[in-house]
């Protein structure tokens, strides 16, 4: 129980900031009284214990699951198995974001049907997975990560110049959901994981950096399912 109480109050201390900042606007700026303080209290505690279970799933399950998988999929020393587990982890993982199916879902009322939502969420899990998978295939092969970096954002605003001004901004948002709860844990375990198992790889340089992959790509696939739909 005292764990149990120090790892809830050290999730309070992360969120203490937000609940001061909406405090603050609502009693200083808007000079306004909470319309039912119970509710917002009990609102921010549940958000705190989600918070707390959240973070205490990913050290107990995702992460140590996702550096495992990364492990004993680079031991077996075929390059093929491992770029397809991470595109299919990236893609599975991707369309199980939450904050991925309200955009989506937004889209398709916007854009009154022209961007369907559960075709856009594969357009971004695809592209999702593709990025990890190249990710993945620059931590075997050991080149530098700005240069991947470098020519993906290249492309995606030479795209930007051509793709219908209806897409871009949903593109570039997909980038961003497209890397939220459930995607970030495992991706960068795995990324972790993976470097730990290659000769020569160091976690903390090679490790991490699949996360930008994973966000840079949905923007390069969205935007050209906009050219070929709309």
């Amino acid at each position: 129980m005292k764990n149990f109480f120090y790892l809830f109050f050290k999730s309070l201390k992360d969120v203490a900031a937000l609940i001061i900042v909406i405090i603050f606007f609502q009693t200083a700026i808007l000079q306004e009284p909470f319309v039912n303080p119970l509710q917002t209290i009990v609102g921010i505690f549940l958000v705190v214990l989600g918070l707390f279970l959240f973070m205490r799933g990913l050290e107990i399950g995702l992460f140590p699951l996702g550096e495992l998988l990364g492990y004993s999929f680079a031991l077996k020393g075929n390059i093929w198995w491992v770029l397809i587990f991470a595109a299919t982890l990236g893609y599975a993982t991707t369309i199980a974001e939450p904050a991925l199916i309200v955009i989506a879902s937004k889209a398709q009322i916007i854009t009154e049907g022209k961007l369907s939502a559960f075709t856009l969420r594969n357009v971004v899990a695809i592209g999702v997975a593709g990025g990890i998978a190249i990710g993945v295939f620059r931590i075997i092969v050991g080149h530098p990560i700005q240069h991947y970096i470098i020519t993906g954002y290249v492309l995606v605003m030479v795209i930007t110049l051509f793709a219908p001004k209806e897409i871009i901004g949903i593109a570039y948002d997909s980038g961003g959901v497209a890397t939220s709860t459930v995607t970030v844990p495992l991706i960068t375990a795995l990324g972790i994981g993976l470097a730990s198992s290659i000769s020569g790889r160091n976690p903390m340089v090679d490790g991490f950096g699949l996360i930008a992959f994973a966000s840079l790509a949905p923007m390069i696939t969205v935007m050209c399912y906009g050219l070929l739909v709309i």
